[in-house]
């Protein structure tokens, strides 16, 4: 059995891998096979469907993504630490799941297609309320300004941090916390020089 699992996780990281690059619709079965070195009809032995393989790629994103968030928000910290933990576990994520987290920004047009869907639209539903739970946590406590309304902050955060992955890669001399760091800086000091 572990083979088969070994099987089906080279089969996800060589899908997702194309599908992030070509997107899913014009991804094939058969380029998938030949990527992993198998028959295109032995790889429907693993899946399916190329949406049964999308429905496995982004539901263990969303699984990891709501799994350290529900981390952040189990803590008794501070709204701008929360925050600041956010931003840190949405990077960890993107690290983890490159493909997913540009299937999942970049074809989201695609997602409702797929069965499954309704799983992944509550995942993310999940996803937004740890954020929106901060932020008003935040603005309840004064630390954080109350004349946006909280999905225009969110909006802001999200598209943001998760645009991200088409441009940040961390260096030696700029990580992944140094970056998360900074981006929560400007938004919680902005661009204006400290006094």
């Amino acid at each position: 059995m572990p083979v088969t699992q070994d099987r089906r996780s080279v089969i996800l990281d060589n899908a997702a891998h194309l599908f992030a690059a070509k997107g899913i619709v014009a991804t094939t079965v058969r380029e998938i096979a030949d990527s992993v070195g198998m028959l295109s009809g032995s790889l429907y032995h693993h899946f399916k469907s190329k949406d049964e393989m999308v429905d496995a790629i982004i539901s263990d994103y969303l699984t990891d993504l709501a799994s350290r968030y529900a981390t952040v928000l189990a803590s008794d910290r501070s709204p701008a630490t929360q925050l600041r933990e956010l931003v840190t576990s949405s990077l960890a994520t993107i690290e983890a799941h490159p493909h997913a987290t540009e299937i999942y920004q970049n074809l989201s047009t695609y997602l409702p297609t797929i069965d499954g869907y309704e799983r992944i639209r509550e995942s993310a539903t999940s996803i937004q309320q740890a954020w929106i739970q901060v932020l008003e946590a935040g603005i309840a406590s004064g630390d954080f300004r109350d004349d946006i309304p909280v999905r225009v902050l969110h909006g802001l955060l999200r598209d943001s941090l998760w645009l991200s992955v088409r441009w940040f890669r961390p260096t030696p001399s700029y990580s992944r916390a140094a970056f998360a760091d900074d981006f929560v800086s400007v938004y919680l000091d902005g661009f204006l020089t400290r006094a």
